[in-house]
């Protein structure tokens, strides 16, 4: 329909904000035809004519009251139809076997990677800037936060857009449907270097992906799920469970 001019959806829940898109999209776009229509015949029935005098009008109370509330029910009516979607991104987050901290500041991201423990500031956390790698079809966590300014985490293609507040951890997740490379801009204007912040979002087939993990903890044991390293941090650690990033 409108998709043609839509960055392609590569993500599990972009396909309900595409048709929250669309829906808002064509209310909107049936209201501008019908003001259209509506001022042009004014124009047409109200335009000067000799002979006759121009009128002082006060208005009508009814017309003033259907303009008022049907708008107000059109706006209710989308925020019902949106709480689903809403909850689904930013309410009922999935459990994930994969978190990542993206720190954003001036002007850069820097994507934060737990290492074969699953857990943040440990030994074998590894810090790489502007470059996102997952999994492909894999629930991904982020955890969002910003040094300095008010910056945006977007990725287009993944229709996920969320502001991140220097003091404050936003929570986000996605879900790729597609391998490839996507750009991850800052949405938000942040400073003289605004349009130069850019990292970029790689997604893997599953075998890449854990050829890309190897390389970067070269000789790691990495646990099967959640429930592993939990089992594992409750047993201590393991020789080669850490490697330094």
């Amino acid at each position: 329909m409108l998709d043609w001019w839509l960055p392609e959806n590569v993500s599990t829940y972009g396909a309900d904000i595409d048709s929250l898109f669309h829906l808002i999209y064509w209310i909107t776009m049936i209201t501008w035809v019908g003001v259209q229509v509506v001022m042009i015949a004014f124009l047409v029935m109200y335009r000067h004519r000799d002979g006759r005098r121009a009128t002082y009008t006060h208005g009508n109370t009814t017309l003033e009251i259907v303009w008022t509330i049907i708008p107000t029910l059109i706006v209710v009516w989308l925020g019902i139809q949106s709480v689903e979607t809403w909850n689904k991104i930013k309410i009922d987050l999935p459990e994930s076997d994969y978190h990542i901290q993206v720190t954003a500041k001036q002007f850069n991201w820097e994507m934060l990677y737990p290492g074969p423990d699953g857990e943040f500031e440990t030994d074998d956390d590894k810090m790489i800037e502007n470059d996102l790698r997952v999994p492909v079809d894999t629930p991904i966590r982020l955890r969002l936060t910003s040094r300095d300014v008010i910056h945006s985490f977007f990725v287009p293609q993944l229709r996920l857009k969320q502001d991140m507040l220097p003091g404050r951890t936003i929570e986000a997740w996605f879900q790729a449907t597609k391998p490839g490379r996507y750009e991850i801009p800052c949405a938000e204007l942040c400073g003289f270097g605004h349009s130069g912040m850019l990292g970029h979002l790689t997604v893997y087939t599953p075998e890449e992906y854990d050829a890309w993990r190897q390389e970067q903890w070269a000789g790691a044991v990495w646990p099967a799920n959640d429930a592993t390293r939990k089992a594992r941090r409750e047993e201590g650690p393991h020789d080669g469970a850490r490697t330094n990033g």
